[in-house]
């Protein structure tokens, strides 16, 4: 079966870095779209970025053009996403997804001092 496993969230102080990482299996990680999106309490789902099954082609949320960076490894199956100058408005619990349709549980992500 389809399994999207991310790590890499925590707390981090506002201007700081952290790299999530999203371990896939049960299908053909090569072939698809991947992305990153994020959930704040009280608001809807919002795009981070999404990549081409190649990498050709990466598309970003407005919030994060400039600082964050999402790139994938197809030899290991896995969606990365480098997070820097960070800040308060970042915290979120992010989730991957294999668009459009498969998502994973979720990483927490706190920016506060």
């Amino acid at each position: 079966q389809v399994q999207l496993v991310e790590s890499g969230g925590g707390l981090v102080q506002p201007g700081g870095s952290l790299r999530l990482s999203c371990a896939t299996s049960g299908f053909t990680f090569s072939i698809y779209t991947m992305g990153w999106y994020r959930q704040a309490p009280g608001k809807l789902r919002e795009l981070v970025a999404t990549i081409s099954k190649t990498g050709s082609y990466i598309n970003y949320g407005d919030s994060v053009k400039g600082r964050f960076t999402i790139s994938r490894d197809n030899a290991k199956n896995t969606v990365y996403l480098e997070m820097n100058s960070l800040e308060p408005e970042d915290t979120a619990v992010y989730y991957c997804t294999r668009v459009p349709n498969y998502w994973g549980q979720g990483t927490q992500v706190t920016v506060s001092s």
